[in-house]
């Protein structure tokens, strides 16, 4: 009966992490391939699936994320390791994880941080009526923590500055070019995404006809050169390793904080330069939909330590001001 009232999927709610689950499809035994290696883990409290991973899918034709009919999510990862494939889905009271490739195991073994184990939702107290009503309506959210962060840096850069649909269809293009496939019995057309030298070796014109402007493949590319360094960033602090990744030139405040959230599980990370978030924000707690990010970060004092799951909250609560202007427009300089 819960799920009979649960609000429905919006823009901004999809944005907070909201992943809608798909109507009728094949069945995976359909996919075919072998069994994998198998993790089944317990939470200790509520856990959404779907809200849990949704911040790591990049719209709904992503390639390396794959939400089911039956509830089940997969995703394909670049690990340590190498490739993997990971399928997650609910068993009774535990979630039951099976993985493929050489990036199986290490997949397993940080199965529980990636759906929250390491996240503390008890620590959040909420002071708004918007933020208590949300964090009421969606108590399975916690905050995922990859350990990956090229996988989180690279389509964040892809996002700097255009619109999401432009960003995402990029990320798919790419990945599918030069990515490799997903290891294991993955839904069709699932892939892994390309290896750091793979994203160096992508020609000028490739990145021009997937949509993506000098300013963002040289940011990209830089990364890519110190890409054992970045990935070093997970086993620190979310703020060390916001100091790192800015380190590289073309990436900002708001492309490491959309990094770390990620990759980190960072509660405080709070996307400041964003175009749509402090309105959103202060719309829904001060009613001010002209708010910039002073406004935002003031609104959100109350939540020092947990600002970032604030955000979350009040993106999935739907709250936010009618449009009044049109949609940025879409431009493909692929066409040019």
């Amino acid at each position: 009966m819960a799920g009979r009232f649960a609000p429905r999927p919006t823009r901004t709610t999809v944005r907070g992490g909201d992943v809608p689950v798909p109507g009728p499809a094949r069945s995976r035994a359909a996919y075919g391939g072998g069994p994998g290696r198998v993790r089944t883990w317990a939470p200790d409290g509520p856990l959404d699936l779907h809200l849990v991973l949704g911040p790591l899918r990049r719209g709904t034709g992503d390639p390396t994320f794959r939400a089911m009919p039956d509830g089940s999510v997969w995703r394909a990862a670049r690990t340590p390791a190498g490739p993997g494939t990971l399928r997650v889905a609910g068993a009774g009271g535990a979630v039951r994880g099976e993985a493929w490739g050489p990036g199986a195991e290490w997949l397993l073994e940080r199965l529980p941080e990636l759906l929250g184990a390491s996240d503390d939702p008890s620590a959040f107290a909420p002071r708004h009526r918007v933020v208590a009503l949300a964090r009421h309506r969606r108590p399975g959210l916690r905050l995922t923590r990859t350990g990956l962060v090229l996988e989180s840096l690279i389509p964040s850069v892809l996002e700097q500055k255009v619109t999401t649909g432009e960003a995402y269809r990029a990320w798919r293009l790419l990945v599918r070019a030069y990515g490799e496939p997903a290891p294991g019995p993955a839904p069709e057309r699932m892939y892994v995404m390309p290896e750091p030298r793979a994203w160096a070796l992508i020609p000028s014109w490739e990145w021009h006809r997937a949509g993506v402007d000098d300013k963002r493949a040289s940011t990209i590319l830089r990364a890519v050169r110190v890409a054992a360094r970045l990935e070093e960033t997970a086993g620190m602090a979310p703020e060390a390793a916001q100091a790192r990744l800015e380190v590289v030139p073309g990436i900002g405040p708001w492309t490491s904080a959309e990094t770390v959230q990620r990759s980190h599980g960072a509660p405080d990370a709070v996307t400041v330069g964003d175009l749509h978030l402090p309105g959103i924000v202060g719309w829904a707690l001060a009613g001010d939909r002209d708010a910039d990010d002073a406004v935002m970060l003031r609104l959100l004092e109350p939540y020092a330590g947990q600002r970032h799951r604030a955000a979350r909250l009040i993106l999935l609560s739907g709250k936010v001001p009618a449009r009044r202007a049109p949609r940025m427009p879409r431009v493909d300089i692929g066409r040019w």
